[in-house]
């Protein structure tokens, strides 16, 4: 590591090995542990920041017309508290506000550091559901299999207004909120 601010930079097909291990070991404290890819997803506008030729953040947005959705902003954990993912969102920023974007959003759960750094850097909730994770065992009292299928768990939507009883059917549930920010 150099020490110091990483280079942000557009995305290459080689920086894909270490933007899938920034982006597992950056999401593994978080409540999308379990989200994780082999490959890499395409994205309108695709930046990382590099560090010794190393992915050390990424960010990844989704621009089919005037708005605009953060699909990935990551950083290592070895490299959080630098700077680098409001870094990478500036970067963006210019970059949409040049093509026309109106308005930047991300869907995000109650991962406090989430939450501070999206109200830190202009975006306000304008809307929230439940993301419910089913278990084996739970799932058979929301999903009837047919076809000689056996549902092995499930992700399921949720309206907020029922937060307490699926918390009190679900072990696993969180509140998914969309952040907007104008540009």
């Amino acid at each position: 590591m150099t020490g110091e601010r990483p280079v942000v930079r557009d995305y290459d097909s080689a920086d894909e090995p270490s933007w899938l291990r920034c982006r597992v070991l950056g999401f593994l404290a978080t409540s999308y542990y379990d989200d994780v890819w082999q490959a890499k997803r395409r994205a309108d506008l695709e930046l990382v920041a590099v560090d010794d030729d190393v992915v050390v953040g990424l960010l990844d947005v989704s621009v089919p017309g005037a708005e605009a959705t953060i699909d990935n902003v990551v950083v290592h954990p070895d490299h959080q508290g630098r700077g680098i993912a409001t870094a990478l969102l500036a970067e963006a920023l210019r970059r949409l506000e040049r093509c026309g974007v109106t308005t930047l959003d991300a869907w995000i759960r109650e991962d406090k550091p989430a939450l501070e750094w999206y109200a830190r850097n202009g975006f306000v909730e304008s809307s929230r559901y439940l993301h419910v994770h089913a278990s084996a065992d739970e799932v058979g009292t929301v999903v009837i299999a047919r076809h000689g299928l056996t549902a092995a768990g499930a992700f399921l939507h949720a309206r907020i207004e029922r937060e307490t009883e699926m918390r009190q059917r679900f072990e696993r549930v969180h509140v998914c909120r969309r952040m907007v920010r104008s540009l």
